[in-house]
């Protein structure tokens, strides 16, 4: 049986893009979402391994997207009523051409995880949050959204100056903080996260991938949660999310791209009420 682990998701995205491209060319004539994809993807994710639905992993987001290249979702995992920590969170979008949206690697210092972030979403299509304990249980919620047109279509704009403007971090912790207490920050950073799939209006040729593949955030040198990103996270990639600051200190962000670009910023937290 095979057990994916915090250190191997990246490998998990590369292996199975050829799939998921396959997949999203065998099932795109479907318009609305489909519970027949899952079980492929199921099987290419998560061989042979038991996924439970319950109630103390929620997943939520728009019934209708405005945008399928910016579509809204919320993660909430309440610890106290799993019956081991969840370690790993998946984002799985079934009928995207790359299922795999993001990972997320997570830590006591999150609490009860409560996140807000954007995806890409190609067609209709289930969404699912499937979260991994340390010793390999797996648990899920799923919801439908109805989206189009997220992943593929046309870019347009000087490439050259995009790329120079990408990696631009804002970091925020929201004021008062309350020591020992969940507190939200946002971090947003300036990416295209183009996914391969775009056609340039001028050359219309496709533009390369060009995303952030990895955010990883600390507190006083201690981990918070670090991000496997993958080309299903929406343009500037956006997260919201508690975290339990116990005492004045440095909150900081090292970012990636899959072009082996760094990015970092640091915010001081002193403020408590």
């Amino acid at each position: 049986m095979v057990k994916h682990s915090a250190g191997n998701s990246n490998m998990m995205l590369g292996k199975w893009v050829m799939a998921g491209m396959l997949l999203a060319c065998s099932t795109g004539a479907w318009a609305e979402a489909s519970d027949k994809l899952w079980p492929v993807v199921k099987e290419a994710f998560f061989a042979n391994r038991t996924i439970e639905e319950v109630p103390f992993i929620q997943l939520t987001g728009p019934r209708r997207a405005e945008s399928g290249a910016q579509v809204p979702v919320t993660l909430t995992v309440n610890q106290s009523q799993s019956p081991a920590a969840i370690k790993n969170v998946y984002i799985i979008v079934d009928a995207n051409p790359i299922q795999l949206a993001a990972t997320y690697h997570l830590t006591e210092l999150l609490g009860n995880l409560q996140l807000s972030t954007r995806i890409r979403m190609e067609t209709d299509s289930f969404v699912r949050a499937i979260g991994e304990t340390a010793d390999g249980k797996l648990y899920m919620s799923t919801i439908q959204i109805r989206a189009a047109g997220g992943c593929g279509g046309s870019v347009d704009g000087d490439e050259a100056a995009i790329r120079a403007a990408s990696g631009k971090i804002k970091l925020n912790v929201e004021s008062p903080v309350k020591f020992g207490q969940a507190t939200p920050a946002t971090f947003i950073i300036k990416h295209p996260m183009y996914t391969g799939l775009q056609r340039d209006l001028v050359s219309q040729g496709f533009r390369p991938a060009f995303y952030i593949q990895k955010a990883a955030f600390t507190y006083n040198d201690q981990p918070v949660m670090s991000v496997d990103f993958g080309v299903g996270t929406s343009e500037d990639p956006y997260l919201r999310f508690d975290f339990t600051p116990a005492a004045p200190g440095t909150l900081e962000v090292q970012a990636e791209d899959n072009e082996g670009a760094k990015f970092s910023q640091q915010l001081d937290v002193k403020n408590a009420s």
